[in-house]
């Protein structure tokens, strides 16, 4: 019942969209809006009857033997960061900043209004 409506209402939008387009003030946004709707309908009953089969025979979930993983190689490999300046005087100060800004918070979340 719910498809038949979702499938009406999509289409009814369509022939909304269709009228709109040969109004006076329709757009090429209408026309493609009054293609796009039947689109909608066709796969509401499509998606239905989809999940209708599924219930009378589940797709198999695994078969023995399948492969199950990635093969390694397939993906390209993830750069890796470059390791920081042991010594860096502005990722030190930056630090020191956020440092602060973390104790700053932690006071104010500790105090009790009255």
């Amino acid at each position: 019942m719910l498809v038949i409506v979702a499938a009406c209402g999509c289409l009814a939008l369509g022939w909304w969209q269709w009228t709109r387009y040969e109004s006076v003030s329709g757009t090429v946004q209408n026309l493609g809006y009054a293609l796009q709707w039947p689109m909608f309908a066709w796969f509401c009953v499509y998606a239905y009857r989809k999940f209708v089969r599924y219930e009378e025979t589940p797709p198999e979930l695994h078969r023995p033997g399948a492969v199950t993983e990635i093969p390694a190689g397939l993906l390209p490999e993830r750069p890796t960061a470059a390791p920081p300046a042991p010594d860096d005087p502005a990722l030190r100060e930056y630090n020191a900043y956020l440092a602060e800004l973390a104790k700053n918070d932690t006071e104010k979340q500790n105090r009790t209004t009255a």
